[in-house]
């Protein structure tokens, strides 16, 4: 912060117009010859007193989407009036508009402004997917929440779903019937069946949920993918096709249910026999030295009782 910045910021703490109420402060607004075309949110910002200034700033934005006193699509005012009233220096408002605008939060138009994103699914997708990434998840965690997930989409399928999409379900289906000799085209048709019926179900935020957590699977779903398995994984996704298109919703449900545990069984099964092999690996022992090869002990220890001979190695001093 400049000595400049820190001077003004120090001043403004003696306004006439600033009403202090405990710790927070409340700043009356004096009205500006320009009239403004967004809704009046200024007044709902406070001077911002932390270390790292930025971070206060996109805090406070953030507070306001969430209590709906910034709406999605709303725009933001401009940044001189937003530096002045969070008391900010251009560059700290910059960095937080822009890392906010980053993750999907706001949204930055040369001419426009900056405003509230309208959909908050890339926010949404990119915390999700960052948590999925460094938190390291165990892959039985994920197959198990993706169980639950699944199940939800198959049943929505089966009771909303269109003709379209359940035509195109069972094209993915016979596709993976031709295939089942061919495990990269096997796994890609995997990978498209579960994501089109995901997307089918209408709930765009199953549909983020169960992406996310199939790309964090897609290396340990390659390795189950063996050629006995194929031909088992083919007639599962048939029994789900099947429940969809007689509008099943219950067996629809228990038929993902089956398949995804009989993933998780296979998952264990081969996790088990990884640890086995592991286990199973040769330990070099040690080889007893040869008696041939034992070096006599001096004959004087031996003649004192100190240390014994060898077998067959006769002490010096015996005759």
């Amino acid at each position: 912060m400049t000595l400049a910045f820190s001077t003004a910021l120090r001043r403004s703490f003696h306004r006439p117009d600033v009403l202090r109420v405990g710790a927070k402060e409340k700043y009356s607004q004096v009205a500006s010859p320009r009239v403004s075309r967004v809704q009046p949110i200024e007044s709902q910002f406070r001077r911002v007193n932390k270390v790292s200034i930025s971070e206060d700033i996109a805090q406070q934005i953030l507070d306001l989407i969430s209590s709906g006193k910034l709406t999605p699509g709303q725009r933001l005012p401009s940044e001189r009036e937003l530096c002045k009233n969070f008391g900010a220096a251009r560059s700290s408002l910059r960095e937080a508009l822009r890392g906010l605008s980053m993750i999907g939060v706001l949204t930055a138009r040369v001419g426009e402004g900056t405003s509230v994103a309208a959909d908050g699914g890339k926010f949404l997708g990119k915390i999700m997917e960052w948590r999925l990434i460094t938190e390291k998840h165990d892959i039985e965690n994920l197959l198990e929440v993706r169980i639950a997930l699944e199940g939800i989409a198959a049943a929505n399928v089966a009771r909303e779903g269109s003709q379209a999409d359940i035509a195109r379900l069972s094209t993915l289906l016979a596709k993976m019937k031709s295939s089942v000799k061919d495990k990269k085209q096997f796994a890609a048709l995997d990978l498209e069946f579960h994501v089109t019926l995901a997307k089918a179900s209408g709930n765009s935020l199953l549909f983020d949920l169960i992406c996310m957590i199939r790309n964090q699977l897609v290396t340990a779903l390659d390795k189950l993918l063996l050629p006995p398995v194929r031909p088992l994984t083919y007639k599962e996704h048939a029994a789900i096709v099947e429940a969809i298109e007689q509008r099943d919703v219950d067996r629809a449900r228990d038929a993902m249910h089956r398949h995804l545990q009989s993933s998780l069984a296979r998952h264990r099964a081969t996790m088990g026999e990884q640890i086995a092999t592991k286990t199973m690996v040769p330990v070099a022992v040690k080889k007893r030295p040869s008696r041939r090869n034992a070096k006599a002990a001096p004959a004087v220890l031996v003649e004192k009782g100190i240390a014994s001979s060898p077998a067959g190695v006769q002490p010096a001093f015996e005759k």
